[in-house]
């Protein structure tokens, strides 16, 4: 699952992710949910793969992993990872609407709660190394290149499909986000 709020750049993830995996031979499902999305609001992308892949949607306790671009996120789709899975998260805190409006106050330890119910976490500060690379936009690519890692995909492919799916004037920033944290 890639999980983050509007505006982050979750939707080019999960396209790119998509498109490795369908050109390595998988059967690729991938499906998104949006909500608010363009108002801030929480957007879940759903990637399954396989050998053949019936549905793509993805229940409680299916995730392998949940690649969070916020932290609150990560706390508010948990209920989705199977034992034994990960989440990758950037430690980014984007205020949702009610802490904005002051009706609530962002739940300051949600990752020490997680982590204290012995759930796999990986929280790096994503944004930072993305403004080193040139852009705090670039967040999405620097979280994909330490999921990458974590499967054992090649840079190189990674390479060739952000050659094919991004704007050419922003091929090298996002190959140099990626590289960066697919070489932590």
């Amino acid at each position: 699952m890639i999980v983050g709020v509007g505006g982050q750049g979750t939707l080019l993830a999960s396209k790119l992710l998509g498109q490795l995996l369908l050109d390595e031979g998988f059967d690729v499902k991938v499906s998104e949910l949006h909500g608010m999305s363009q108002r801030g609001g929480s957007v879940v992308t759903y990637v399954k793969y396989g050998e053949a892949v019936h549905a793509p949607v993805i229940g409680e306790g299916e995730a392998d992993f949940i690649i969070s671009f916020e932290k609150l996120e990560a706390a508010r789709w948990v209920k989705c990872l199977k034992k034994g899975g990960t989440i990758i998260t950037n430690t980014q805190q984007i205020d949702p609407m009610p802490v904005t409006s002051g009706a609530c106050e962002y739940p300051a330890s949600a990752l020490d709660k997680l982590s204290a119910v012995g759930v796999n976490i990986i929280a790096f500060d994503a944004l930072s190394i993305a403004n080193e690379a040139g852009s705090s936009k670039a967040v999405n690519l620097v979280l994909m290149g330490a999921l990458a890692k974590r499967l054992g995909m090649s840079d190189e492919k990674w390479y060739a499909a952000i050659e094919r799916m991004v704007k050419p004037a922003f091929v090298e920033l996002n190959k140099k986000a990626f590289a960066t944290s697919y070489n932590l």
